[in-house]
């Protein structure tokens, strides 16, 4: 497991950038660059990342950063993944670094080309359920229930489920994450850093402006999201699918927290009538009903 003291001192992502105050994208982009260390090239389509890393000549990000269309990055890192193995470099860490937006909706044609072609690449979306950085528009991974400049009266539809996308794919590896649980983050990022072939990782980002939430609770609304069952954490290793600790425990239904604590915090939810909360529980509880089947045909696959 990596531990705190496993990470190195040296920053990669440069203060003073032009992230929003408790912003989870610039924490967990930190986060990730130490772990991966400086041989390292990202790919980054139009988000929130696009903004913060600064304007050319200086860069708050100091690896080498390619700025793609929004619908390409998965493309652009195809070409670049090739480009390097035709050199015969293989210690420099292609990444797609994305939104939501531009994961589950805009880029999902390229992503879906590049998982089937098992390009080698990590790609992580980090996931704020919202197009954060035009004006907070829902996308396809913003949640039932949830305000947004689009969905004023709340997304009547439900969040995209991408990881369980990409696992129908059979790419190497696929993982969840929050940002507010960085060891577990680190140890998952370690982890598709030491594979091949096209991997995967779904990071939780709670966006303080986007969800209506003081700058201070970033990490609270985040721990809540697994706690409540409502973000659950695992990974996929060559089609083995696994509850990561954190979330195992919460197999137990009296160890998850009421899906109000989260939703309250937020005021994207503050509309929702009992309901619609009791809804949003029941959705919660059908989700870990099947990934108590899913880990029971992980068992007997495991048996025979």
């Amino acid at each position: 497991m990596v531990k705190l003291s496993d990470l190195p001192e040296r920053e990669l992502l440069f203060p003073g950038h032009a992230a929003c105050p408790g912003c989870p994208m610039a924490l967990s982009l930190r986060i990730f660059l130490k772990v991966l260390g400086p041989k390292t090239i990202l790919v980054i389509p139009a988000c929130c990342a696009s903004v913060i890393q600064g304007f050319y000549p200086t860069s708050s990000i100091n690896v080498p950063v390619l700025n793609m269309a929004f619908a390409a990055s998965a493309a652009a890192a195809s070409g670049l993944s090739r480009a390097l193995r035709f050199k015969g470099r293989d210690d420099i860490h292609v990444v797609a670094w994305a939104g939501d937006g531009g994961t589950a909706d805009i880029g999902l044609a390229a992503i879906s080309g590049a998982a089937e072609r098992n390009e080698d690449m990590i790609y992580v979306c980090y996931d704020n359920e919202a197009y954060m950085n035009t004006g907070i528009q829902r996308s396809g991974a913003t949640p039932y229930g949830a305000w947004t400049t689009t969905t004023v009266t709340g997304k009547t539809e439900h969040k995209k489920d991408v990881p369980m996308i990409l696992e129908a794919h059979k790419i190497p590896y696929i993982a969840t994450a929050c940002i507010s649980y960085p060891l577990d983050f680190a140890e998952k990022v370690k982890r598709a850093a030491s594979m091949k072939g096209f991997r995967y990782i779904h990071l939780l980002a709670p966006c303080p402006p986007g969800w209506r939430f003081p700058a201070h609770l970033t990490i609270r609304v985040g721990q809540l999201a697994v706690q409540t069952g409502m973000w659950a954490l695992y990974e996929v290793v060559n089609g083995k699918f696994q509850l990561s600790p954190i979330s195992r425990a919460l197999l137990d239904k009296s160890k998850r927290k009421p899906v109000e604590e989260y939703l309250k915090l937020q005021g994207r939810f503050r509309h929702l009538t009992r309901e619609e909360v009791k809804r949003i529980q029941e959705q919660v509880d059908e989700s870990w009903r099947r990934i108590e089947e899913m880990l029971e045909s992980q068992e007997s696959e495991d048996k025979r």
